[in-house]
C-alpha cells in the first residue's frame, strides 16, 4: 500500500465512481513505481478499469531523436508488460490539456493519476489538465525516495542543509514495493497494440542527435546496467569516479532520467551489495542526496534557470563582475561545433556528441568554461543548458539544471576567493584538471569524432 504523503490533489474536485487513469509522464515504468501502485488501488476500490495513458506531445523542449529512440524502447517494454497484466496501455497525441480531458470524458473515469515533475513546462501541461477535468487530479512523486514536499517544505541551501532531513525520513520511505497485479476487471476490451514504427516516423524532431548504441533503452537494459555496476565499478566507485579516462560511473542516470529504472530500487540493491561501505555510502549519497536536492531546487525556485535563481552573495558576485572582459567569446553555434581554443572543453564536448552522456568531472569543467568564453551569465546559462538538453540522454532534467547553476551561478556551493569574470564562484582551470587525471588520454580519445556541422 501506498504511503499517502507521496500523493497530492492538484485540484479540488471529487474522486468520482468510474474507472481510473493513470497518465504515465516521468516514471515510465510498470513495476516499482508508486504512481501506478496507487491507480490500482484506487481502481479496485470500485472494480472499475485502469488504464494506462502516455501522451506524446508535438514539441518536448530540445529533445532530439536520440532522445525518442531511448524512450520508445522503454515504452515498447511498458506496453509488453502492461498486456500480460491485461492493463491497457494507449498512446495518445496532442496538447495534454485536450487530449487527456477528452479521454476522460469519453471513457467515463472518475480518477487521473499522474507523475511528479517540478520542471516549469511539465508543471503547467498538469496545472491546465487539473482545471479543465470536473474530477481529480493526483499527482504521485514516485521518483524520490522521499517525496520532494516531505523532505523539505522550502528551497535548501546546500547539500549539509538537506541531508539531515533526507536521512531522517529514509527509514520510513526506504522500502519494498508491493507488485502491480494483473487486472481482473470484466470490462475490459481488447488490448490493441501499438504501431511503433509508425510512431517514430511521425515524430518531428531534431535528427542530428543521432541514436546512441553504446547504451540501450528500457527497464531490461537499465536493470542489466545496475547489475553489472554492482558486480564491476561499485567497488571502486569512491576512489575512480572522478577520473574520465576510467569507466567506474553507474551509467545510470539516462534510465533515472526517463524513469526505465526505480532510484528506490537502485538504493535497496546498492545497500545490499557486497562492497566496501564508503563506496556504497558515496553512491547513494550522489542517488538520493544530491538527484533529491535537485527537486528541491527546481520544485521551490521560480527561477531555477535564470540568475534571479541564484544566492544573494552569488547575485551580489554577478553584478559585480558584469562588465568584466573576457579573453574568449564564443557563439552557441561556436561551442557546438566544439571549436574553441581550449582542446580538453572541445573534447568534452565531442564526448557529449558522440556517447549522448559526458563524465561527470567533464561535466563542471564544461560549464564553468561557457561561463568563462560567454558575454554574459545568464547567455551562460542559456547555452550550457541547450547543450545539455540537447545532447545529453538524461538532459532535461533537474539534475542538469542544477548541475548548470551549480556550476555557473554557485548553486548549492558557497563564495570562494573573488576572482575577474567568476567573481566568488567556484573555479576551475586546465591545469587543474592535469592534476586529477591524463588529460592527454581524455582528449586523444575523442580526437576524431565528428562535431555538429553547422559552419
Amino acid at each position: 500500500m501506498i504511503d499517502i504523503r507521496r500523493i497530492r490533489a492538484r485540484n479540488a474536485k471529487p474522486i468520482e465512481q468510474g474507472a481510473v487513469v493513470y497518465w504515465m509522464q516521468r516514471d515510465q515504468r510498470v513495476q516499482d513505481n508508486w504512481a501506478l501502485v496507487y491507480a490500482q488501488e484506487e481502481a479496485l476500490k470500485t472494480g472499475k478499469v485502469l488504464y494506462v495513458v502516455f501522451n506524446l506531445v508535438p514539441t518536448f523542449g530540445t529533445t532530439t531523436l536520440r532522445h525518442y529512440d531511448f524512450m520508445f524502447k522503454g515504452l515498447k517494454e511498458v506496453e509488453q508488460e502492461l498486456a500480460t497484466l491485461l492493463i491497457p496501455f494507449i498512446l495518445l497525441h496532442g496538447e495534454p490539456d485536450v487530449t487527456i480531458p477528452s479521454f476522460v470524458t469519453e471513457h467515463g473515469i472518475g480518477h487521473v493519476i499522474t507523475d511528479f515533475n517540478p520542471l516549469h513546462f511539465t508543471d503547467l501541461w498538469r496545472e491546465k489538465v487539473a482545471n479543465c477535468l470536473d474530477i481529480r487530479l493526483s499527482e504521485v512523486d514516485a521518483h524520490n525516495v522521499v517525496p520532494c514536499w516531505i523532505a523539505s517544505p522550502k528551497e535548501e541551501f546546500a547539500a549539509y542543509t538537506f541531508r539531515p532531513k533526507i536521512h531522517k525520513h529514509l527509514g520510513e520511505f526506504l522500502t519494498q514495493f508491493p507488485k502491480v497485479q494483473k487486472q481482473t476487471c470484466s470490462q475490459i476490451g481488447a488490448l490493441n497494440s501499438i504501431d511503433w514504427a509508425k510512431v517514430q516516423a511521425s515524430i518531428k524532431t531534431d535528427t542530428s542527435a543521432v541514436p546512441i548504441s553504446w547504451i540501450v533503452g528500457g527497464g531490461k537494459a537499465g536493470h542489466k546496467n545496475l547489475k553489472d555496476f554492482c558486480d564491476q565499478r561499485l567497488e571502486q566507485y569512491a576512489t575512480k569516479r572522478n577520473d574520465p579516462n576510467e569507466n567506474f560511473l553507474s551509467h545510470l542516470s539516462p534510465y533515472l532520467h526517463f524513469g526505465q529504472v526505480s532510484a528506490q530500487r537502485i538504493a535497496l540493491t546498492i545497500k545490499n551489495a557486497d562492497v566496501p561501505k564508503d563506496s556504497k555510502d558515496t553512491y547513494l549519497e550522489e542517488l538520493i542526496v544530491r538527484r533529491e536536492l535537485a527537486d528541491n531546487y527546481c520544485f521551490y525556485n521560480a527561477n531555477y534557470d535564470r540568475v534571479a535563481g541564484a544566492h544573494a552573495w552569488a547575485q551580489k558576485s554577478i553584478t559585480e563582475h558584469v562588465s568584466d572582459a573576457r579573453d574568449y567569446i564564443y557563439t552557441k553555434e561556436e561551442f557546438e561545433g566544439a571549436v574553441t581554443h581550449d582542446d580538453l572543453w572541445n573534447a568534452a564536448q565531442l564526448q557529449m556528441v558522440k556517447e549522448g552522456k559526458m563524465h561527470g568531472f567533464m561535466r563542471m569543467y564544461w560549464a564553468k568554461k561557457i561561463l568563462e568564453w560567454t558575454p554574459d551569465v545568464q547567455t551562460a546559462i542559456d547555452t550550457a543548458l541547450y547543450l545539455n538538453d540537447t545532447y545529453e540522454l538524461d538532459g532535461t532534467d533537474p539534475n542538469g539544471v542544477v548541475g548548470v547553476m551549480w556550476s555557473i551561478c554557485g548553486v548549492h556551493d558557497r563564495a570562494w576567493t573573488n576572482r575577474p569574470v567568476f567573481g566568488k564562484i567556484r573555479y576551475m582551470n586546465y591545469n587543474g584538471c592535469k592534476r586529477k587525471f591524463d588529460v592527454k588520454a581524455y582528449v586523444e580519445k575523442y580526437s576524431n569524432v565528428v562535431a555538429r556541422s553547422l559552419f
